[in-house]
């Protein structure tokens, strides 16, 4: 029976299987290294991606934080202009109170000093006036009390308002530990 097979159709037969058996053998070992080397790159994908969704997340949690840090230095430098502008205020109607007492107490003298010469209280004589020249009151060439008045409560407000400029100039508008 072996002879029967060992006739040259046998033999191609065998020859064929062989080689068939053998090119199966080699396609089960590149469907292995294929089946591995796909199996390595959808690990790299996984990684790849795994590693994007990172950065994504990382990106994210610090633009949130950049976000919270404004929002605490836009805090900080609202209560720190609020102390500014409330101090500044109280400072210039302290100084507007002060001035208008001031005059109010200015005005009542002057009234008082007015009306006084009939109790019995010697007035200043009054000199006469110099050759060539009009006689003039000592307040022709000055400001009224009200005139004074205005001009003190502008000129407090001018330097209220330059103070204000100065100190509000040295708020820092960026947070501390930023640059």
């Amino acid at each position: 029976m072996i002879l029967r097979l060992l006739n040259p159709q046998g033999i191609a037969g065998l020859a064929a299987s062989l080689c068939l058996a053998l090119l199966l053998v080699l396609q089960k070992g590149e469907t292995r290294h294929w089946k591995m080397r796909s199996h390595q790159f959808e690990q790299l994908h996984r990684d790849s991606q795994a590693a994007f969704a990172g950065t994504v997340a990382n990106y994210r949690a610090a633009a949130e934080q950049a976000r919270a840090a404004d929002r605490a230095n836009a805090t900080r430098v609202a209560a720190a202009q609020r102390a500014i502008n409330e101090r500044t205020r109280n400072d210039f109607e302290a100084r507007l109170a002060a001035a208008r007492a001031a005059a109010d107490r200015l005005r009542r003298e002057g009234t008082g000093a007015a009306n006084s010469g009939g109790r019995g209280i010697a007035t200043v004589p009054v000199l006469p006036a110099a050759a060539g020249e009009p006689a003039q009151g000592a307040g022709d060439n000055r400001l009224s009390l009200d005139e004074r008045l205005i001009a003190t409560e502008q000129a407090i407000q001018l330097d209220e308002l330059i103070r204000w400029v100065r100190q509000q100039s040295r708020v820092t508008m960026s947070a501390p530990d930023r640059p």
